[in-house]
Protein backbone atom coordinates (compact mmCIF):
# COMPACT_ATOMS: atom_id res chain seq x y z
CA UNK A 1 0.00 0.00 0.00
CA UNK A 2 1.34 3.43 -0.92
CA UNK A 3 1.19 6.90 1.18
CA UNK A 4 -0.96 9.67 -0.63
CA UNK A 5 0.00 13.26 -0.31
CA UNK A 6 -1.72 16.18 -1.05
CA UNK A 7 0.71 18.56 -3.36
CA UNK A 8 -2.06 21.00 -4.94
CA UNK A 9 -4.90 22.49 -4.26
CA UNK A 10 -7.91 25.20 -6.21
CA UNK A 11 -10.98 26.39 -5.82
CA UNK A 12 -13.25 28.93 -6.60
CA UNK A 13 -16.43 29.74 -4.22
CA UNK A 14 -18.30 32.97 -2.94
CA UNK A 15 -15.38 33.42 0.00
CA UNK A 16 -12.50 33.57 -2.83
CA UNK A 17 -11.23 33.05 -6.48
CA UNK A 18 -8.46 30.95 -5.35
CA UNK A 19 -7.34 28.59 -2.21
CA UNK A 20 -5.45 31.75 -0.34
CA UNK A 21 -8.48 34.03 -0.49
CA UNK A 22 -10.57 31.45 0.74
CA UNK A 23 -8.93 30.36 3.60
CA UNK A 24 -8.35 33.99 5.14
CA UNK A 25 -12.32 34.23 5.10
CA UNK A 26 -12.64 31.58 6.64
CA UNK A 27 -9.67 32.34 9.05
CA UNK A 28 -11.86 35.91 9.24
CA UNK A 29 -15.61 34.49 9.58
CA UNK A 30 -16.33 36.09 6.89
CA UNK A 31 -19.75 35.32 5.26
CA UNK A 32 -20.05 35.09 1.61
CA UNK A 33 -23.63 34.58 2.00
CA UNK A 34 -26.14 37.09 0.60
CA UNK A 35 -28.86 38.14 -1.53
CA UNK A 36 -29.19 36.19 -5.21
CA UNK A 37 -28.92 37.86 -8.57
CA UNK A 38 -30.84 35.44 -11.01
CA UNK A 39 -33.62 34.96 -13.44
CA UNK A 40 -36.55 35.00 -11.65
CA UNK A 41 -35.51 35.80 -8.15
CA UNK A 42 -39.00 37.00 -7.20
CA UNK A 43 -40.84 34.25 -7.52
CA UNK A 44 -38.58 32.15 -4.80
CA UNK A 45 -39.44 32.41 -1.09
CA UNK A 46 -35.92 31.13 -0.35
CA UNK A 47 -33.35 34.59 -2.18
CA UNK A 48 -30.00 33.97 -0.48
CA UNK A 49 -27.37 31.58 -1.82
CA UNK A 50 -23.52 31.27 -1.48
CA UNK A 51 -23.58 32.36 -5.20
CA UNK A 52 -19.97 33.02 -6.87
CA UNK A 53 -20.52 36.86 -8.12
CA UNK A 54 -19.37 38.76 -11.37
CA UNK A 55 -17.73 35.49 -12.50
CA UNK A 56 -17.22 35.82 -16.69
CA UNK A 57 -16.66 32.80 -18.36
CA UNK A 58 -14.86 34.89 -21.29
CA UNK A 59 -12.30 35.53 -18.78
CA UNK A 60 -11.13 32.19 -18.58
CA UNK A 61 -12.15 30.50 -21.71
CA UNK A 62 -12.69 30.32 -25.35
CA UNK A 63 -16.14 31.27 -27.36
CA UNK A 64 -16.10 27.16 -28.23
CA UNK A 65 -15.05 26.59 -24.67
CA UNK A 66 -18.00 28.22 -23.10
CA UNK A 67 -20.61 26.64 -25.93
CA UNK A 68 -19.60 22.92 -24.24
CA UNK A 69 -19.36 23.85 -20.38
CA UNK A 70 -22.03 24.28 -18.20
CA UNK A 71 -21.49 26.65 -15.28
CA UNK A 72 -20.51 23.69 -12.74
CA UNK A 73 -17.62 22.56 -15.34
CA UNK A 74 -16.63 26.10 -16.03
CA UNK A 75 -15.84 25.61 -12.05
CA UNK A 76 -14.62 22.64 -11.73
CA UNK A 77 -11.55 23.32 -14.91
CA UNK A 78 -11.29 27.17 -12.96
CA UNK A 79 -10.26 24.81 -9.67
CA UNK A 80 -8.44 22.02 -11.42
CA UNK A 81 -6.22 24.53 -13.07
CA UNK A 82 -4.82 26.45 -9.67
CA UNK A 83 -4.63 22.53 -8.31
CA UNK A 84 -2.25 21.60 -10.95
CA UNK A 85 -0.41 24.68 -11.44
CA UNK A 86 0.48 24.62 -7.50
CA UNK A 87 1.34 20.71 -7.97
CA UNK A 88 3.67 21.67 -10.09
CA UNK A 89 3.55 18.53 -11.92
CA UNK A 90 5.22 17.55 -15.39
CA UNK A 91 2.26 15.21 -17.12
CA UNK A 92 4.82 13.82 -19.41
CA UNK A 93 3.66 11.53 -22.19
CA UNK A 94 5.07 8.63 -19.64
CA UNK A 95 3.09 9.77 -16.43
CA UNK A 96 0.02 10.84 -18.51
CA UNK A 97 -1.73 7.02 -18.10
CA UNK A 98 -0.85 6.92 -14.51
CA UNK A 99 -2.81 10.22 -14.09
CA UNK A 100 -6.49 10.00 -13.35
CA UNK A 101 -10.02 12.61 -12.28
CA UNK A 102 -12.53 11.34 -10.32
CA UNK A 103 -14.97 14.21 -9.33
CA UNK A 104 -17.87 14.33 -7.37
CA UNK A 105 -21.33 16.57 -8.60
CA UNK A 106 -25.09 16.29 -7.45
CA UNK A 107 -26.70 16.89 -10.24
CA UNK A 108 -24.26 17.66 -13.07
CA UNK A 109 -25.57 20.83 -15.70
CA UNK A 110 -28.35 21.68 -13.99
CA UNK A 111 -27.83 25.10 -14.70
CA UNK A 112 -27.87 23.96 -18.58
CA UNK A 113 -31.25 21.96 -18.08
CA UNK A 114 -33.03 24.75 -16.14
CA UNK A 115 -32.23 26.70 -19.04
CA UNK A 116 -33.58 24.72 -22.07
CA UNK A 117 -36.95 24.20 -19.94
CA UNK A 118 -37.37 27.97 -19.73
CA UNK A 119 -36.84 27.82 -23.69
CA UNK A 120 -39.37 25.05 -24.19
CA UNK A 121 -41.70 25.63 -22.05
CA UNK A 122 -41.15 28.79 -20.75
CA UNK A 123 -40.82 31.01 -23.98
CA UNK A 124 -42.33 28.01 -26.23
CA UNK A 125 -39.49 27.51 -27.97
CA UNK A 126 -39.18 23.88 -30.23
CA UNK A 127 -35.59 23.33 -30.16
CA UNK A 128 -32.35 23.54 -27.29
CA UNK A 129 -28.81 24.11 -27.91
CA UNK A 130 -27.12 20.82 -29.97
CA UNK A 131 -24.94 20.59 -26.83
CA UNK A 132 -27.12 20.16 -23.83
CA UNK A 133 -26.93 16.31 -23.38
CA UNK A 134 -22.95 16.36 -23.29
CA UNK A 135 -22.82 19.54 -20.89
CA UNK A 136 -25.80 18.02 -18.79
CA UNK A 137 -23.98 14.94 -17.81
CA UNK A 138 -22.73 14.83 -14.62
CA UNK A 139 -19.34 13.10 -15.89
CA UNK A 140 -18.55 16.55 -17.75
CA UNK A 141 -16.88 17.76 -15.82
CA UNK A 142 -14.25 14.80 -15.26
CA UNK A 143 -14.28 13.87 -18.53
CA UNK A 144 -13.45 18.00 -19.66
CA UNK A 145 -10.77 18.08 -16.68
CA UNK A 146 -9.15 14.76 -18.69
CA UNK A 147 -8.92 16.09 -21.95
CA UNK A 148 -7.54 19.39 -20.66
CA UNK A 149 -4.27 18.39 -19.51
CA UNK A 150 -4.82 15.07 -21.26
CA UNK A 151 -5.30 12.64 -17.87
CA UNK A 152 -5.65 9.15 -19.74
CA UNK A 153 -5.97 7.23 -16.71
CA UNK A 154 -9.13 6.36 -14.65
CA UNK A 155 -11.81 8.71 -15.23
CA UNK A 156 -15.09 8.84 -13.90
CA UNK A 157 -17.89 10.67 -11.55
CA UNK A 158 -19.27 10.28 -8.55
CA UNK A 159 -22.82 11.65 -7.56
CA UNK A 160 -24.23 11.02 -4.44
CA UNK A 161 -25.77 13.69 -3.43
CA UNK A 162 -24.24 15.72 -0.35
CA UNK A 163 -21.75 13.12 -0.13
CA UNK A 164 -20.54 13.13 -3.71
CA UNK A 165 -17.01 14.52 -3.12
CA UNK A 166 -16.08 12.82 -0.39
CA UNK A 167 -16.70 9.78 -2.21
CA UNK A 168 -14.92 11.31 -5.19
CA UNK A 169 -12.27 11.68 -3.04
CA UNK A 170 -12.17 8.24 -1.06
CA UNK A 171 -12.00 6.32 -4.60
CA UNK A 172 -8.91 8.78 -5.92
CA UNK A 173 -7.07 7.99 -2.31
CA UNK A 174 -8.13 4.10 -3.20
CA UNK A 175 -6.55 4.30 -6.30
CA UNK A 176 -3.64 5.96 -5.27
CA UNK A 177 -3.05 4.07 -2.13
CA UNK A 178 -3.61 0.54 -3.96
CA UNK A 179 -1.02 1.90 -7.39
CA UNK A 180 -4.01 1.50 -9.57
CA UNK A 181 -2.71 5.68 -10.65
CA UNK A 182 0.11 7.33 -9.39
CA UNK A 183 -1.47 10.55 -9.60
CA UNK A 184 -5.74 11.71 -9.09
CA UNK A 185 -6.92 15.25 -9.78
CA UNK A 186 -10.33 14.90 -6.98
CA UNK A 187 -12.83 16.80 -5.82
CA UNK A 188 -16.37 18.03 -6.92
CA UNK A 189 -17.84 20.96 -8.18
CA UNK A 190 -21.51 22.33 -8.30
CA UNK A 191 -24.11 25.31 -9.22
CA UNK A 192 -27.38 24.69 -8.79
CA UNK A 193 -27.96 28.96 -7.86
CA UNK A 194 -30.24 28.67 -10.66
CA UNK A 195 -34.69 28.88 -10.44
CA UNK A 196 -35.29 25.73 -10.88
CA UNK A 197 -32.59 24.36 -8.50
CA UNK A 198 -33.94 26.67 -5.56
CA UNK A 199 -37.46 25.85 -6.42
CA UNK A 200 -36.71 22.06 -6.17
CA UNK A 201 -34.83 22.18 -2.92
CA UNK A 202 -38.06 25.01 -1.40
CA UNK A 203 -40.06 22.00 -1.83
CA UNK A 204 -38.78 19.54 0.91
CA UNK A 205 -38.74 23.00 3.44
CA UNK A 206 -35.27 22.69 4.50
CA UNK A 207 -33.76 25.71 3.38
CA UNK A 208 -33.49 29.09 5.33
CA UNK A 209 -34.56 32.45 4.30
CA UNK A 210 -32.24 34.40 6.44
CA UNK A 211 -28.91 32.78 7.07
CA UNK A 212 -26.88 29.26 8.03
CA UNK A 213 -26.67 28.95 11.42
CA UNK A 214 -25.70 25.21 12.08
CA UNK A 215 -25.48 24.28 15.66
CA UNK A 216 -27.09 26.93 16.73
CA UNK A 217 -30.62 26.86 18.50
CA UNK A 218 -31.95 29.31 16.61
CA UNK A 219 -31.55 27.47 13.24
CA UNK A 220 -33.74 26.91 10.56
CA UNK A 221 -32.36 25.74 7.56
CA UNK A 222 -29.54 24.93 5.10
CA UNK A 223 -28.67 28.00 2.84
CA UNK A 224 -27.14 26.60 -1.16
CA UNK A 225 -23.87 27.70 -2.26
CA UNK A 226 -22.12 26.85 -5.52
CA UNK A 227 -18.32 26.52 -6.93
CA UNK A 228 -15.77 23.83 -7.17
CA UNK A 229 -12.69 22.51 -5.02
CA UNK A 230 -10.36 20.26 -6.76
CA UNK A 231 -7.15 18.61 -5.33
CA UNK A 232 -3.73 16.55 -6.53
CA UNK A 233 -3.87 13.18 -4.70
CA UNK A 234 -0.07 11.78 -5.48
CA UNK A 235 1.88 8.50 -4.32
CA UNK A 236 4.22 9.95 -1.76
CA UNK A 237 7.19 8.82 -2.99
CA UNK A 238 7.12 10.51 -6.45
CA UNK A 239 5.90 13.60 -4.99
CA UNK A 240 8.82 13.68 -2.76
CA UNK A 241 11.22 12.30 -6.09
CA UNK A 242 9.98 15.13 -7.49
CA UNK A 243 10.44 17.80 -4.71
CA UNK A 244 7.06 18.57 -4.37
CA UNK A 245 5.60 21.10 -1.72
CA UNK A 246 3.09 18.02 0.25
CA UNK A 247 0.03 20.06 1.89
CA UNK A 248 -1.16 17.21 3.92
CA UNK A 249 -0.94 13.31 3.67
CA UNK A 250 -4.82 11.64 3.54
CA UNK A 251 -4.58 8.52 5.75
CA UNK A 252 -8.42 7.09 5.91
CA UNK A 253 -11.62 6.90 4.30
CA UNK A 254 -14.76 5.94 5.69
CA UNK A 255 -17.99 5.01 3.95
CA UNK A 256 -21.45 3.45 4.99
CA UNK A 257 -25.21 3.38 4.05
CA UNK A 258 -27.96 4.49 6.86
CA UNK A 259 -30.06 1.81 4.92
CA UNK A 260 -33.41 3.56 7.01
CA UNK A 261 -34.55 7.00 5.34
CA UNK A 262 -34.18 8.39 2.38
CA UNK A 263 -33.93 11.94 4.08
CA UNK A 264 -33.64 11.48 8.03
CA UNK A 265 -30.41 10.90 9.06
CA UNK A 266 -29.66 7.78 11.87
CA UNK A 267 -26.77 8.89 13.71
CA UNK A 268 -25.45 5.65 13.99
CA UNK A 269 -24.65 4.97 9.99
CA UNK A 270 -22.68 8.37 10.32
CA UNK A 271 -20.63 6.94 13.62
CA UNK A 272 -19.75 3.98 11.94
CA UNK A 273 -18.62 5.71 8.91
CA UNK A 274 -16.18 8.14 11.20
CA UNK A 275 -15.22 5.18 13.12
CA UNK A 276 -14.32 3.36 9.64
CA UNK A 277 -12.13 6.13 8.88
CA UNK A 278 -9.84 6.33 12.20
CA UNK A 279 -9.90 2.52 11.40
CA UNK A 280 -8.79 3.36 8.12
CA UNK A 281 -5.90 5.86 8.98
CA UNK A 282 -4.69 3.44 11.45
CA UNK A 283 -5.27 6.26 14.51
CA UNK A 284 -7.63 6.55 17.20
CA UNK A 285 -10.26 9.36 18.50
CA UNK A 286 -8.11 10.95 20.93
CA UNK A 287 -5.43 11.87 17.78
CA UNK A 288 -8.35 13.76 16.00
CA UNK A 289 -8.12 17.63 16.71
CA UNK A 290 -10.63 19.17 14.19
CA UNK A 291 -13.60 18.42 12.35
CA UNK A 292 -15.29 19.51 9.48
CA UNK A 293 -18.49 19.11 10.10
CA UNK A 294 -21.06 18.41 7.17
CA UNK A 295 -23.32 20.85 9.40
CA UNK A 296 -25.86 22.00 6.82
CA UNK A 297 -28.11 24.13 9.60
CA UNK A 298 -31.20 21.90 9.81
CA UNK A 299 -33.03 20.78 12.90
CA UNK A 300 -32.32 16.91 12.26
CA UNK A 301 -28.78 16.92 10.66
CA UNK A 302 -27.15 19.05 13.38
CA UNK A 303 -28.28 17.09 16.00
CA UNK A 304 -27.71 13.64 14.72
CA UNK A 305 -24.57 14.71 13.67
CA UNK A 306 -23.63 15.20 17.51
CA UNK A 307 -24.35 12.47 18.42
CA UNK A 308 -22.86 10.42 15.51
CA UNK A 309 -19.40 11.94 16.91
CA UNK A 310 -19.95 11.32 20.32
CA UNK A 311 -20.47 7.61 19.67
CA UNK A 312 -17.49 7.61 17.22
CA UNK A 313 -15.11 9.29 18.96
CA UNK A 314 -16.27 9.01 23.19
CA UNK A 315 -14.77 10.68 25.73
CA UNK A 316 -12.56 12.47 22.61
CA UNK A 317 -15.88 14.33 21.94
CA UNK A 318 -15.46 16.48 24.77
CA UNK A 319 -12.37 18.40 23.40
CA UNK A 320 -12.49 17.96 19.90
CA UNK A 321 -13.38 21.50 17.86
CA UNK A 322 -15.77 20.81 15.03
CA UNK A 323 -16.93 23.75 12.93
CA UNK A 324 -18.81 23.61 9.97
CA UNK A 325 -17.87 26.42 6.92
CA UNK A 326 -21.42 25.81 5.07
CA UNK A 327 -22.28 28.89 7.62
CA UNK A 328 -19.59 30.90 5.23
CA UNK A 329 -19.69 29.32 1.96
CA UNK A 330 -23.12 27.64 2.00
CA UNK A 331 -24.16 24.19 0.91
CA UNK A 332 -22.50 23.35 -2.08
CA UNK A 333 -24.24 20.24 -2.52
CA UNK A 334 -22.14 17.53 -4.56
CA UNK A 335 -19.28 20.31 -4.05
CA UNK A 336 -19.64 20.95 -0.50
CA UNK A 337 -16.72 18.02 0.80
CA UNK A 338 -14.57 19.39 -1.42
CA UNK A 339 -14.39 22.90 -0.57
CA UNK A 340 -14.79 22.01 3.20
CA UNK A 341 -11.44 19.36 2.94
CA UNK A 342 -9.63 22.90 2.35
CA UNK A 343 -10.59 24.02 5.65
CA UNK A 344 -9.10 20.65 6.96
CA UNK A 345 -6.31 21.43 5.11
CA UNK A 346 -5.43 24.62 7.17
CA UNK A 347 -5.98 23.10 9.85
CA UNK A 348 -3.61 20.09 9.87
CA UNK A 349 -1.02 22.51 7.43
CA UNK A 350 -1.31 25.95 9.45
CA UNK A 351 -2.88 25.59 12.50
CA UNK A 352 -5.94 27.80 11.56
CA UNK A 353 -9.54 26.77 13.20
CA UNK A 354 -12.46 27.91 10.31
CA UNK A 355 -15.53 28.78 12.73
CA UNK A 356 -18.97 28.14 12.74
CA UNK A 357 -20.32 31.80 11.89
CA UNK A 358 -23.93 33.47 12.65
CA UNK A 359 -24.15 31.44 15.69
CA UNK A 360 -26.53 33.00 18.40
CA UNK A 361 -27.47 30.26 21.17
CA UNK A 362 -26.49 27.19 22.09
CA UNK A 363 -28.16 24.39 21.51
CA UNK A 364 -28.36 21.40 24.46
CA UNK A 365 -28.54 18.94 22.14
CA UNK A 366 -25.45 19.93 19.84
CA UNK A 367 -23.17 20.52 22.97
CA UNK A 368 -20.05 20.33 21.44
CA UNK A 369 -16.87 22.41 21.12
CA UNK A 370 -18.23 24.10 17.43
CA UNK A 371 -15.89 26.78 17.77
CA UNK A 372 -19.09 29.44 17.72
CA UNK A 373 -18.20 33.13 15.07
CA UNK A 374 -14.73 32.92 15.67
CA UNK A 375 -11.53 31.36 13.85
CA UNK A 376 -8.54 29.83 16.33
CA UNK A 377 -5.09 29.49 16.11
CA UNK A 378 -4.60 25.70 17.44
CA UNK A 379 -1.67 22.72 15.88
CA UNK A 380 -3.91 20.01 14.59
CA UNK A 381 -2.55 16.74 13.78
CA UNK A 382 -5.24 14.63 12.18
CA UNK A 383 -8.63 16.12 10.69
CA UNK A 384 -11.88 14.81 9.68
CA UNK A 385 -13.99 15.83 6.77
CA UNK A 386 -17.44 14.57 7.18
CA UNK A 387 -20.79 14.42 4.93
CA UNK A 388 -23.49 12.60 5.26
CA UNK A 389 -26.01 12.88 2.31
CA UNK A 390 -29.85 12.26 1.59
CA UNK A 391 -30.24 8.29 1.08
CA UNK A 392 -28.37 7.76 4.22
CA UNK A 393 -24.72 7.54 2.33
CA UNK A 394 -22.10 8.71 4.80
CA UNK A 395 -18.74 9.47 3.67
CA UNK A 396 -15.84 10.63 5.70
CA UNK A 397 -11.94 11.27 5.26
CA UNK A 398 -8.98 11.76 7.25
CA UNK A 399 -5.78 13.24 6.72
CA UNK A 400 -2.59 14.78 8.20
CA UNK A 401 0.19 16.95 9.21
CA UNK A 402 3.35 16.09 7.38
Amino acid sequence: MYRVAITGQGTINCLGRSVPETVAAMAEGRCGIGDLDILLRDRLSVRIGGQVRDFDPADHFERQQRSLYDRSVQFAIVAATEALNQSGLDISEALSPEVGVVLGSGCGGIQTLDQSYEALYGQGKNRVHPLVIPRSMTNAASSHVSMAWNLQGPCYSVSTACASSNHAMGQAFQLVRTGQARVMVTGGAESMLCFGGIKAWEGLRVMSRDGCRPFCRTRNGMVQGEGAAVFVFEEFGHAESRGAEILAEVVGFGMTADASDIVLPDPKGAARAIAGALRDAGTDSGSVGYINAHGTGTTANDRSECVAVRLALGVAAETVMMSSTKSMHGHLIGGAGAVELLACIAAVRDGIIAPTVGYRAPDPECDLDVVPNTARQHPVRVALSNAFAFGGLNAVLAIRSV
